[in-house]
C-alpha cells in the first residue's frame, strides 16, 4: 500500500461589500487542500482512494458526518477484467463495524481493459465522524473467466470539525 500527497485546488467565490462602494464585488481565491491518496495493487490491478470530508452535507449536531471518496481502478495487467461485486467493511468509532455488499459499483459492472482506468465517486455517512473503510472488489478475468479478489486499501475518515 502506498500513500501519496496531492493538492486539490478549489476556486472559491467571495462576496464582499465595500464601504466606499455600494455595489457588490466578487473576488476569487484559491483554496489549497492537502489530499492524501492511498493505493494498493493486487494482480496488477491498482486501486487508489482519495477520501474527503463533505462539510456541506454533514450535520455534526445530528451525528451525521458525510464523507466523499474517489476510487480509481487502473488495469496494469495484460488481460481485461470485469468488476462484478464489491464488499466494504466500514468502521465507525463508538458504533462498530458495518459490512456492505452489492453488485458492481454505482450501478455499473464495468469492463476495464489493459491500460484503461475506471473512476467513480461515492459517499458514506458516519455517526461519530471518525472511522475507516476497506474492502474487496470481486472481478473476473474476461479471457479465462478466472475469479479475482482485488483489495481496496484501508483509508481513514476523520471529520475536520473534530480535529480542532
Amino acid at each position: 500500500m502506498t500513500k501519496e500527497k496531492h493538492w486539490n485546488f478549489r476556486i472559491l467565490k467571495k462576496l464582499e461589500i465595500y464601504k466606499s462602494r455600494p455595489q457588490k464585488r466578487r473576488d476569487f481565491c484559491i483554496e489549497f487542500q492537502n489530499i492524501e491518496m492511498i493505493s494498493t495493487t493486487t494482480f496488477d490491478i491498482k486501486v487508489s482512494v482519495i477520501p474527503e470530508y463533505n462539510v456541506k452535507n454533514s450535520f455534526p449536531s445530528e451525528n451525521r458526518f458525510v464523507f466523499r471518496y474517489q476510487i480509481t481502478i487502473e488495469n496494469l495487467s495484460e488481460f481485461p477484467i470485469k468488476l462484478l461485486r464489491r464488499k466494504w467493511l466500514i468502521y465507525d468509532v463508538g458504533y462498530g463495524f458495518t459490512e456492505v455488499t452489492g453488485d458492481g459499483v454505482i450501478g455499473l459492472t464495468p469492463e476495464i481493459h489493459p491500460g484503461e482506468t475506471f473512476r467513480y465517486f461515492s459517499n458514506v455517512i458516519l455517526k461519530s465522524g471518525i472511522g475507516n473503510m476497506s474492502g474487496t472488489y470481486f472481478c473476473t478475468q474476461l479471457l479465462t473467466n478466472d475469479a479475482m479478489e482485488i483489495e481496496i486499501p484501508k483509508f481513514n475518515l476523520v471529520a475536520e470539525v473534530l480535529s480542532n
